[in-house]
């Protein structure tokens, strides 16, 4: 009986192991959301992703129109729209993870996950974006910059902060990716 026991716990311990090390290194990692509960990245392997740094007081900040049309439009072939809110540039980003939540909502019905405002460039660089960053060799250089993340996590995309997220060679790209 007790070798049962050990046998059980121990095939369980692998398997769980082995889970875990499914998940790709861009989303092995778990940050919160603006209301503050905790997003286990892994949860979203399967899914093409597209990563934004977004700002509420930017030139840019219309693109959560956009980005809220892609995401409704493409949401149910496994496909996510995750908004990275960053105060990294030009101090556009100055309000707290509650004024963030309700800026988007009221302007832009944003309704795709959001995690809580976090650093997407230097030194408390979040841990997908400094992923991100080796992947492509492209950091953001200003608010609204785009990656695009395979379904298997194992390539990406880098898109440009100007570039409006229904650009044709944006779109393109993730249709591949789906």
């Amino acid at each position: 009986m007790r070798k049962n026991i050990f046998v059980f716990v121990f095939t369980l311990l692998i398997s769980q192991t082995a889970m875990s090390n499914d998940c790709p290194k861009v989303l092995n990692t778990k940050l919160n959301n603006l209301t503050g509960e905790s997003v286990d990245f892994c949860n979203y392997r399967g899914k093409v992703i597209l990563a934004v740094n977004t700002a509420s007081y930017c030139g840019n900040t219309p693109q959560y129109e956009a980005l809220e049309a892609l995401y409704q439009k493409y949401s149910e072939k496994d496909f996510v729209v995750i908004g990275f809110p960053a105060n990294n540039f030009g101090n556009q980003e100055p309000g707290s993870n509650e004024d963030i939540q309700n800026f988007c909502k009221l302007n832009y019905g944003v309704s795709f996950p959001m995690i809580e405002k976090t650093d997407v460039v230097g030194p408390n660089t979040n841990p997908i974006f400094k992923e991100l960053q080796t992947m492509t060799g492209d950091a953001p250089q200003w608010n609204f910059h785009k990656y695009l993340i395979s379904r298997n996590g194992d390539q990406a995309f880098s898109f440009t902060a100007s570039m409006d997220p229904m650009n044709a060679k944006l779109v393109k790209r993730l249709e591949e990716l789906l």
